[in-house]
């Protein structure tokens, strides 16, 4: 099986694909945004990176989510919850961690299936 890799960087690509597994790369907000808005833009910019690699959210498979602070859990669960929509929820897990920077608030990583 072939492996192809998207928006790919010196470091690290945003997406892989080998065979019909996706492998989402960690994605973040923009610094300065409440974890509202930064759950917000990562769940679009995940939903646009799983169109380009020939998947979508409904076929997330699992969802890894650091938090810099677990008591934000509620208000970054209430954007995930409203974006699942309660139908084709993944696996999921969800821990505190230090991001690459303190104006990370919330990094969410997926893999997903695609036909």
């Amino acid at each position: 099986m072939t492996i192809e890799r998207l928006q790919q960087g010196p470091r690290m690509s945003q997406a892989v694909i080998h065979g019909n597994t996706v492998y989402l790369s960690g994605q973040v907000g923009e610094p300065g945004e409440s974890v509202t808005e930064q759950t917000r833009t990562i769940l679009a910019e995940i939903e646009a990176l799983l169109a380009e690699a020939g998947s979508a959210k409904s076929k997330i498979l699992m969802a890894t989510i650091w938090l810099a602070d677990m008591a934000d859990f509620a208000e970054m669960n209430a954007v995930w919850d409203e974006w699942v929509g309660g139908q084709d929820a993944p696996a999921r897990a969800t821990g505190e961690a230090k991001l690459a920077t303190p104006d990370y608030k919330v990094e969410i990583i997926v893999v997903a299936a695609r036909d």
